[in-house]
This record gives C-alpha cells, structure tokens and sequence, in this order.
C-alpha cells in the first residue's frame, strides 16, 4: 500500500517486473536456439510469456537479431525421411481424406446449427413482437383509466368546494 503517495516503491516494482520479463525472454531464446526452433520475435514473447513489443524493445531486440543471425547461419542439413515415399503417399491421402471428413461434418453442423438458430430468433421475435402488442393494449388501457380517475377526482374536488362553502355560508 502506498498511502502518502510515495512513487519511490511503484517504480522500483515496475523495474523488477521488467528486469524479471527481459530474463525471461533471454531464457526463452535460448531454449528456442538451443531446441532448434525457429527464432522469431513472436515465437520468443509467446514463449518468454510476454507481449510482443518488449521483443523489439532497445536491449532486447539486439540479442533476438544475433540469434537469428546464428541460426541462419547455421548448415540446414537435409535429413532423409526414414518412411519411404509410398507411405507418405498413404498418409497424406489419409489426411486429405480426414480433412474433407472434418470440412462436411462442420459444414453441416454449421447448416443445422445455424437453421435452429434462426428458427429460435424468429420465435423469439414473435414473442417479442406479441409482448410488445399486450403491454401497448394495457398501456392504452391504464392511460384511459388514469384520465378518467383524473376527471372523477376533479369533479369530487369541485363537489368538495361546493359542500364547504355552502357549508360556510350557511352558518
């Protein structure tokens, strides 16, 4: 709690907090550089567990670029598939097989959801719709017993003063 307005320890917290962050993301660049993993600077803050934009902060945006810089300058080696390229075949047209599944069965669940969806908006804008008709009905109801009220109370009023100055004349 900071009761006399001291900003002395807000910001030596905020410091600490990004001291903590830029750790973070030296850690993640290594383990990214180390793993083999594509370096980027959004690879490094979702890793890092940090915004993007401390990425290509002053201080931080140098190390990212040296990291690249040694893994592009590393020899890509081209590994041979241990599979044979009939069984790729076969496991890519199992893919597309299962792709094309996937895509009819969200094409038709997105049809069906979205024909139930309108057939629930549609009854509930007649509800609405009939609500709105009942609460006009008794609106326009009240409003002609609220006038008439109003005339009968005006008139009782009138009466009163009739009955105390007769009243008062008759005394």
């Amino acid at each position: 709690m900071n009761p006399h307005g001291n900003p002395t320890p807000l910001a030596q917290a905020r410091r600490r907090d990004s001291i903590d962050k830029r750790l973070r993301v030296l850690t993640a660049l290594e383990h990214l550089e180390r793993d083999g993993n594509p370096i980027t600077h959004t690879a490094v803050a979702r890793t890092a567990g940090v915004s993007t934009w401390l990425t290509y902060a002053e201080g931080v945006r140098e190390h990212i670029h040296a990291a690249q810089a040694r893994q592009n300058a590393q020899p890509t080696g081209h590994r041979p598939s241990p599979l044979g390229p009939a069984t790729l075949r076969t496991d890519l047209e199992l893919a597309r097989q299962e792709i094309t599944t996937l895509r009819e069965e969200r094409d038709a669940a997105s049809s069906q959801n979205l024909a139930t969806r309108v057939d629930e908006l549609t009854q509930h804008n007649h509800r609405l719709a009939d609500q709105l008709q009942q609460a006009t009905s008794e609106n326009t109801a009240l409003y002609a017993r609220i006038t008439e009220l109003e005339d009968d109370l005006a008139a009782a009023r009138i009466s009163l003063r009739r009955m105390i100055r007769d009243e008062n004349l008759n005394q």
